[in-house]
């Protein structure tokens, strides 16, 4: 099974299981309240979107991740559209990071230790 596959039912599993907060203020909301143990922004959310998510993330120690999934692929498999996806519980977070780092290995919005990583400026 393709990773993003194996990603795409692990966040099913997870949004069955309670786990799964969609969208960016109700995110945002499990961010300041601690509860979100990760949290993934999908290949086709705005840089705004992502430069906030990288704001609260980093100010609360939560890992962030840009996954290579789209907002319709979440749509189609969990049945609403989100850029944003926190996970509140650490089990799932884990898993679905370690499939994500397998997705896309340099795409690392935030690392555990709260520094910015830009691709785009190596120098």
């Amino acid at each position: 099974m393709h990773c993003s596959m194996k990603w795409i039912s692990l966040l099913t599993i997870c949004r069955k299981a309670g786990r799964l907060v969609m969208g960016f203020d109700p995110s945002k909301e499990e961010i300041q309240a601690g509860r979100a143990k990760g949290v993934f922004v999908t290949k086709d959310a705005s840089e705004k979107t992502k430069k906030e998510m990288r704001f609260f993330c980093s100010g609360a120690g939560v890992p962030l991740r840009e996954i290579a999934v789209s907002m319709y692929e979440i749509q189609q498999a969990v049945g609403r559209k989100a850029g944003v996806l926190a996970i509140c519980d650490a089990g799932f977070a884990g898993r679905l990071m370690e499939l994500a780092e397998e997705m896309l290995p340099d795409t690392v919005l935030q690392q555990d230790d709260c520094v910015h990583i830009d691709a785009k400026n190596n120098d």
